[in-house]
């Protein structure tokens, strides 16, 4: 059995960690590279770092934090936000990025992911989906442009397309449960871990311990990312990982 990841997420608004909810009402965490070296030291399996206004601004991924930020790490290191072309993403990856995450230019073009596949290779390309709970109960609609635009696409359906296309993983965030530390939307997470067979990532919701043991026990989630439960030292990374361990979740201590 593979070991589970554990992920903190920087998301980054003009240079700075940020934290809100549902990608709002956002609160400064810190400085981006002094916040990446520490999650490193403290035993963090990967890192990802998403550029939250790149698209709604209508700009690229800022190159110079990616630069700064992949200096002081170590560990794998993800990059998303405005990558709408393989020259953006060939520039992210050049930047210092072991993969980059494509979310809104997959959903409007997803032979952009094929593309990627091909010339970079699946293990470097993240398809990052943004889903809501569909009002009437039947399941959950992906969104783009920071959870803004209704793409009017079912999420498990999209996520069953983005591995035929070549994407090598999934970072799946639950816009209703962004910030609320609530927990990690079990049905949806579940749902897609079980429809595909490359690895989900778990994203929206975590505010203790026992939701990260939830995503890994309950849904199959292959990591766990969490931004204010890392970010406000509400728990350690040593420590969670210690607490899985006990409760049969295999992690890199």
């Amino acid at each position: 059995m593979s070991k589970k990841k554990i992920i903190p997420c920087l998301d980054c608004k003009d240079g700075r960690v940020v934290k809100g909810v549902s990608f709002v009402d956002l609160k400064d965490a810190g400085d981006p590279v002094e916040i990446a070296k520490a999650y490193c030291a403290e035993g963090a399996d990967e890192l990802v770092l998403l550029d939250i206004t790149a698209t709604t601004d209508d700009r690229a991924t800022k190159l110079d934090l990616v630069r700064r930020v992949a200096e002081v790490v170590t560990i794998p290191f993800a990059v998303g936000g405005g990558i709408h072309s393989a020259e953006e993403f060939r520039a992210v990856i050049g930047a210092g990025a072991d993969k980059a995450a494509v979310n809104s230019a997959a959903i409007l073009n997803p032979e952009l992911l094929k593309e990627l596949a091909e010339e970079f290779g699946s293990e470097r390309v993240v398809s990052a989906i943004d889903a809501v709970r569909r009002k009437d109960g039947s399941g959950w609609s992906v969104v783009r442009n920071s959870g803004t635009v209704d793409a009017d696409m079912d999420v498990v359906e999209w996520a069953k397309q983005v591995e035929e296309l070549g994407a090598g993983e999934i970072i799946l965030t639950s816009m209703d449960e962004d910030g609320q530390k609530k927990g990690y939307d079990i049905g949806l997470t579940k749902a897609v871990a079980e429809a595909v067979s490359i690895p989900v990532t778990a994203s929206g919701g975590a505010g203790s311990k026992e939701d990260i043991l939830a995503a890994f026990t309950e849904c199959n989630a292959a990591a766990a990312l969490a931004a204010s439960l890392f970010h406000f030292k509400e728990v350690g990374i040593r420590e969670l990982k210690e607490y899985l361990k006990e409760n049969g979740v295999e992690v890199d201590l």
